[in-house]
């Protein structure tokens, strides 16, 4: 069993992450600004600001794994503020030993091989362009950091979201910087498989200081 600490366990990816964790008997913790009307049995919850180094340095204390789900939206959408937020964060989990998941987007991945990013191809909507940038940008800085930092950033399927939630199937594929699709071009994974991908690479590591992605 591992203490895992979901960062915007709230949300869409971070709501499905902390189901899955707990439904494998792992100790859970959401950490969100604001606390759910319900949590599954036996997730706690803590409220904070990601921003706030004293309040990250708290949730870590004894963590084994965390996982940050946010989006640079609301609070944290200026250019810059979850970039900087995610290099703290970093920096707490490589001096305690704590593993650090982040869950990106699929912009940051090629659309063929040595091909564009996906955030670069003319259909890519406008309205998630900076999204795709900070996450590009905090792999980026992932990618540079330092050994001693154990990390995995996990890039979702194009049809990633609460938009089209899914079911939970158990399957999935893996890829590494390619964007993955079926056989009719389509990108899609579950929140439910999307969650089950990030337990899975808790449980038995695959992916130390790598970014991986998921798609049926």
């Amino acid at each position: 069993m591992a203490r895992i600490i979901v960062l915007g366990g709230t949300g869409y990816a971070g709501g499905h992450i902390v189901e899955e964790a707990a439904r494998r008997g792992h100790d859970v913790v959401s950490a969100s600004r604001t606390a759910p009307e319900s949590l599954p049995e036996g997730v706690s919850h803590r409220a904070g600001d990601l921003r706030d180094a004293d309040y990250l340095a708290g949730l870590l204390k004894g963590a084994d794994v965390v996982v940050a789900t946010s989006s640079p939206r609301g609070e944290l959408a200026e250019e810059g503020v979850l970039r900087a937020a995610y290099g703290q964060l970093a920096q707490l989990a490589q001096e305690r030993g704590v593993r650090l998941g982040v869950i990106g987007g699929a912009g940051s991945l090629h659309v063929s091989e040595g091909g564009p990013l996906l955030v670069d191809t003319p259909d890519f909507p406008d309205a998630f362009q900076v999204e795709a940038r900070e996450l590009n940008a905090v792999l980026g800085d992932l990618r540079q950091s330092g050994q001693a930092l154990d990390w995995f950033f996990l890039s979702p399927a194009a049809g990633f979201g609460g938009f089209a939630p899914g079911e939970r199937t158990g399957a999935y594929r893996v890829g590494g910087d390619l964007l993955l699709a079926d056989e009719n071009g389509e990108s899609f994974i579950s929140g439910a498989d999307l969650a089950i991908a990030v337990v899975d690479e808790i449980e038995e590591p695959r992916h130390r200081r790598a970014r991986f992605t998921v798609a049926y």
